[in-house]
Order: C-alpha cells, then structure tokens, then sequence
C-alpha cells in the first residue's frame, strides 16, 4: 500500500522541486539583467561548474573556463558566492575558487589588449611619419631663411654703425681743421697788423 502511495507522490513533489529551482535561477537572471563589472576572476588550471543555487546539489548552468573574469556578489552560503560570468549569466560557483588577483589568462589578455593598441599607436605613427618629415624639412627651410635674414639685418646694422662713426670722425676732423685755420688765421693778422703798426710809427717818426 505505502509503495503504491509512494510512487504517485514521487511524481507529484519531483516536478515542483525542479521547479523551485527554475524560479530561483529565473529570480537570479532577472537580479542580473544588466551588465556588471567584472572585479573578480576564476583560479587558473580550472574548469568549474556554475550551479544554480549555493551547493552541488543544485542544478548546473554551465561551466566558466580558468582566469575567466567575472563579477563576485555579496551573496554567499555553504561556501558557495554567486557570481556573474563573462555571459552575463548568474549561478553559484565554490568561493575557494574565486579569487580578485588576474590569472595568467587574464594577465595574457590584458597583454594582448595593450599590445594591439601598442600596434595600432606605431601603425598611426608610421602613417604620418612622412608628413611629420615633410613638416620638419619645411621647418628646417624656415629656420634656415630667418637665420640668413638675421645675419643679413645684422650686417646691415654694423655697416650703418660703421658708416655714422666715420661720418662722426669726419665731422670732428672738420671742425678741428676749421678751428685750426681760423687759428693760423688770426695768428697771421695779428703779424700782419703788428708789422703794418710797427711800420706806420716809423714814418710817423720821419716826419
């Protein structure tokens, strides 16, 4: 009697179990309807299962491959952390095997990542290396052209200097031959006036 009773309620409880389980992992997919950050990652040299509720008893999800990033919740029991994974879906994985330091993968991703953009940097720079050249001789010309222009401008101010110290020179030279002949000038009226003197008192003294 028991046995014919039992099989019946088996039949009956093992759906709603099952689908216990579906409401709660629907629950946790809608909590993570949009994207998290990722500030966590799987330990490396692991391949680990995502079960739909905290123990290995529930249901599997899926699996998250090793240094996969992935978001760590608040939530934990049994030694169980819900996480989201990189598919954006939500379950629960052994904490042990969580960890907020990168794995290789993710070393080697980040890696990567930088080394493409890295690449692409030096691809941009090779592109415009020639215009940068061809900017660079323009500017070489240019400087070329001003420190001719400087030396040109410079010459033509010690040639003005120059040419307005011996304009100077000749004007003092002027004056001081001027002076002197004004000089030897007056020195010989004055002979000429003390000889006419000097003779006019002696005709004077004839008569």
């Amino acid at each position: 009697m028991f046995k014919k009773l039992a099989l019946p309620l088996l039949f009956v409880f093992t759906p709603l179990t099952l689908h216990a389980q579906d409401l709660e992992e629907a629950n946790l997919q809608e909590q993570t309807a949009q994207q998290s950050t990722p500030n966590g990652y799987i330990v490396d040299n692991l391949y680990l299962y995502v079960h739909s509720g905290p123990g290995k008893n529930y249901r599997i999800l899926g699996s998250v491959e090793a240094g996969t990033a992935v978001t760590i919740t608040n939530e934990q029991n049994n030694d169980f952390v819900r996480i989201i994974d990189d598919k954006n879906r939500s379950g629960w994985v052994e904490s042990k095997f969580v960890t907020a330091d990168p794995g290789l993968k993710q070393q080697v991703n980040d890696l990567t990542q930088q080394l493409a953009v890295s690449q692409e940097q030096l691809t941009t720079l090779q592109t415009t290396m020639p215009q940068l050249q061809n900017d660079y001789d323009s500017l070489e010309t240019q400087n070329s052209e001003l420190q001719k222009t400087i030396r040109d401008l410079n010459q033509q101010v010690e040639l003005e200097a120059q040419q307005n110290q011996n304009k100077v020179e000749r004007e003092q030279h002027q004056l001081l031959t001027y002076g002197g002949a004004i000089a030897l000038g007056g020195v010989l009226l004055g002979v000429i006036l003390t000889l006419l003197l000097s003779r006019r008192k002696r005709y004077d003294g004839w008569s």
